[in-house]
Order: structure tokens, then C-alpha cells, then sequence
């Protein structure tokens, strides 16, 4: 049987390939009378994608995607073709997209039960265009991006578009988080966050040395036992767990080798009900081996659900002189999805920063929440793209590592993570920016390890 999204594809495709954004500003435009017409035009040649009652589209049903249905659709977008109709292209795509919706929601279900997930479409590398079903977020903005940017996905709701062009050199995974991945959402459709910069210490030294004349450093952990620094992670946890959170996130760097074995050693030795009452998603302190600068992202049962890379690396002052983090860089971007939140990503310090990089990702995958692990002697860069992330309807969490506290650079450390969020227009404008006050003592050297902090994010 030919395959449903292997035309919406190709129909994107040809749409994006041949016009400007200039197409997308005027069928924004079109009137009420003109897109009925158009409508109408499309109920006649397809009366199965009309509701009778309502006039309305109509869901179509597995029955419907019939061998003539669609023999007659590649018909009929070649004759759109042919015709260069691009307005009737658009809302064909907008009928279908509508028509489509109780399907995509039953394959958002299947995708579930997969370790990840690939496209809905098989031709995404002649189209250049990946399909997903588009789960919905509860504080972003039907027409999200519609006033800033002319796209054609600013026109679909229940598929994810996703253009090669955009994405680059980028390889894109995703994951469907199971409906009762975060039981407490279920209950009132806010997401709890608990985040923790940890310690005052770093177990790790950096290495300063050349390669090829380009000054480099690398991080390499000190040899002793790392017992206290795991149980330290994991006492957050516990904390985590105690106050209902969905989701706990820690910073770059302050994991050691043996943090991924030992925590997902303690969740999965507990009871089901126990398991149940840990934080969802526990995103670990990154650790660096063999050149990966990596985040580990648990389930509560102790599974790792994926890793997530590092791909920008960070370029340090060190001695006058400046110094490359040397990571390798896999190209790989674990997107995580969940109805009612959208989707997620990490992104680990440097790589929230790098403007063209992050753009991508918000671009191609209209991402609802970022969270930023980060070991950084500043704040002020990461705030500035804040802002960015807002615009398009995206909360983020950073959290940075009271470890990277430098002398002379106190004043870089009032806040230690700050959680921004969309609000309502009429919602306490403090509300969009939450601070993480770092402890008094840390400008002290003193550190009782016991910092940690909670915010949630409700619907709009």
C-alpha cells in the first residue's frame, strides 16, 4: 500500500522547493470567501475528507487510505503541479493535516511502545521533508511563530514538518514518552522541575597541552572513590522524589565514570511503587571519557532512556591564552516527546549558546523545553538566549556548577540556574524569569552540599 506521508512529503516538498516565503505571507492572507472556494474545491474531488453534518473536515479511518484514494491524490496534486496552484497545495496539506488527526494521535501510541522512533515517511531523503506526529504543549500558542516566521509549517497542527535544509549535518532521534511517563502531569498538567548544582568541588582536572599547534584541554577525573559524589546525586533524587518533581537535572561535568552504574543500580533495586514516586526523567551530571563530553538521561526505573553529546565545544582562557575543549562531536540530537508538553531536548552549555546551532533545533523541531546543563563562569550569554527560547513558546531550565566559581568572578554567580517560562499575558511578569540564589557560603569555600531547587510550568 503507498503510503499517506510519502505524499504529504512530496506536496511539502515541492511547495517549499518552488516559492519564497513570500507565498506563505499571502495565502496568510487570503480571504474567508477565497479559502472557502479553495475548500470546497478539495471536498468535491475528495467528498471522503467532508464531514456531511458540519461541512467540516472529516477524520479519516485506517478503511479510508484505500489504493484509489490514493492513485486519485497523486492525480490530483500533479495536476496542482502542473497548474503551479500553490494556494490549493497549502490547504490540501491543511485538509489532510486536520483529516489526519485521529491517526496521528494512534500513532503518537504506537511510537510509545518503540525504543525511538523514525519519520511517518520513507522518502525523506529524496523530499528532503521528515513527518512526525505533533504532540501538543500545554503553554504554547496555537499559532505559534505565525507573526515571526513565513513557513508552510506555520499551517499544520498535528505534523511535525521538519525540513533537511534546516537540520544540516544534524542526526535527529526520537523518543515518545509512554502517556503515564509523568504521572504527576496527568493529574493537573504541570510539570514539576528540581535542579541541583551539586557541590562546591569538582572531581575532575583539566589537562592543558597542543595538538597541531592549537592550543586544547581535556578533563580527565581524579582516581579515588567516588561513593560520596554518587550518593550525593542521589540523595537529590530522593529529594526530587519527595517533593512530586517529574523531572531533576544537574550540571555539566560533575559526574564521574561510575555515576550512570551506581543510580541506575538504586532505582532499579526499587519496589514498583517506589520507582513510581522517582522523578521521571533524571538527567545526570555529564561525564567526559575518550574525548565525549556526555549526558546520561535516566528513566525512574533506572533505564538509560539516551545519551546526549555534547557537539560545541567550549574555548576557555587559560594563562592569556585561549584553549579548546577537544570533544568529539557526533551530530546526534536526542528529541524527546509527550502530549501535553511538546518536546524536549538537552542541550549541554556551549551548544545553548551557539546561536545557529540551537536555531536549528528550534527551527526544525519547534521544541517546548530546553534544559541546559552547564559548567560556566557566567550566566550573562545564557540569559541572553533566554529570550530567544521565549519567543517561540520555550521554557528552559539552566543549571550551572557552583564548581566553575572563579575568584574575582563572584559577581557571575548570583543566581547558580535560573528556570524561564512562557506566562500568560496576564501573569506576574516576575514569574517568567525564576532564580536559583546560590549559597552565601559557596563565595566562603564552604559547601554543605545540600542545595536544591523547584519550579513548575503550567499551561497558558
Amino acid at each position: 500500500m503507498l503510503n499517506i506521508y510519502n505524499i504529504i512529503a512530496d506536496i511539502c516538498s515541492e511547495v517549499i522547493s518552488e516559492n519564497d516565503e513570500t507565498l506563505f505571507v499571502r495565502y496568510s492572507c487570503v480571504s474567508q470567501e477565497a479559502k472557502q472556494q479553495i475548500y470546497s474545491g478539495i471536498y468535491n474531488a475528495f467528498p471522503i475528507l467532508s464531514d456531511d453534518r458540519t461541512g467540516a473536515t472529516r477524520f479519516l479511518e485506517p478503511d479510508d487510505l484505500t489504493e484509489s484514494f490514493f492513485e486519485e491524490l497523486i492525480c490530483f496534486t500533479e495536476k496542482l503541479r502542473g497548474s503551479r496552484d500553490y494556494f490549493v497545495m497549502i490547504a490540501l496539506l491543511q485538509v489532510l493535516d486536520e483529516a489526519l488527526k485521529r491517526l496521528l494521535h494512534e500513532k503518537i501510541e504506537e511510537f510509545c511502545r518503540d525504543d525511538f522512533s523514525v519519520v511517518l515517511n520513507t522518502n525523506r531523503e529524496i523530499t528532503g521533508v521528515g513527518l512526525l506526529p505533533r504532540c501538543s504543549c500545554v503553554w504554547e500558542r496555537s499559532n505559534r511563530l505565525a507573526h515571526s516566521y513565513n513557513r508552510l509549517d506555520n499551517f499544520l497542527f498535528n505534523l511535525l514538518l521538519m525540513e533537511n535544509s534546516i537540520l544540516g549535518e544534524l542526526i535527529d532521534k526520537h523518543y515518545f514518552l509512554k502517556r503515564d511517563f509523568f504521572p504527576y502531569f496527568e493529574e493537573d498538567h504541570t510539570l514539576r522541575i528540581a535542579a541541583s548544582p551539586l557541590t562546591l568541588e569538582s572531581p575532575f582536572r583539566k589537562v592543558y597541552y597542543k595538538d597541531f599547534g592549537v592550543n586544547c584541554f581535556c578533563v580527565d577525573y581524579d582516581d579515588h572513590d567516588y561513593s560520596s559524589d554518587n550518593e550525593n546525586i542521589w540523595r537529590k533524587i530522593i529529594s526530587a522524589a519527595d517533593n512530586r518533581c517529574d523531572i531533576i537535572v544537574f550540571p555539566e561535568l560533575l559526574g564521574n565514570p561510575g555515576t550512570v552504574s551506581y543510580i541506575g543500580k538504586k532505582l532499579s533495586l526499587l519496589g514498583k511503587d517506589e520507582q513510581r514516586r522517582m522523578p521521571s526523567l533524571i538527567i545526570l551530571p555529564s561525564v567526559y571519557e575518550k574525548h565525549l563530553n556526555t549526558v546520561y538521561i535516566l528513566d525512574r526505573s533506572g533505564g538509560v532512556l539516551c545519551k546526549q553529546s555534547k557537539q560545541n565545544p567550549y574555548r576557555e582562557q587559560h594563562s592569556d591564552e585561549a584553549y579548546l575543549e577537544m570533544i568529539f562531536s557526533n551530530n546526534v540530537v536526542n528529541i524527546m516527546h509527550f502530549e501535553g508538553v511538546g518536546r524536549m531536548a538537552v542541550l549541554i552549555c556551549k551548544d545553548f549558546i551557539t546561536t545557529k546551532y540551537m536555531e536549528q533545533l528550534m527551527r526544525c523541531f519547534k521544541l517546548n523545553l530546553i534544559i541546559v546543563p552547564s559548567y560556566s563562569t557566567g550566566s550573562y550569554d545564557f540569559r541572553q538566549s533566554f529570550d530567544l527560547c521565549a519567543h517561540d513558546d520555550c521554557n528552559v531550565v539552566w543549571i550551572n556548577a557552583c564548581a566553575a566559581l572563579e575568584d574575582g568572578k563572584e559577581s557571575n554567580f548570583k543566581n547558580i540556574g535560573y528556570v524561564r517560562k512562557r506566562i500568560g499575558r496576564n501573569d506576574d511578569e516576575s514569574q517568567k524569569l525564576c532564580e536559583m540564589p546560590i549559597c552565601p557560603g559557596a563565595f566562603e569555600g564552604k559547601c554543605s552540599h545540600d542545595c536544591i531547587y523547584f519550579e513548575t510550568m503550567k499551561g497558558v
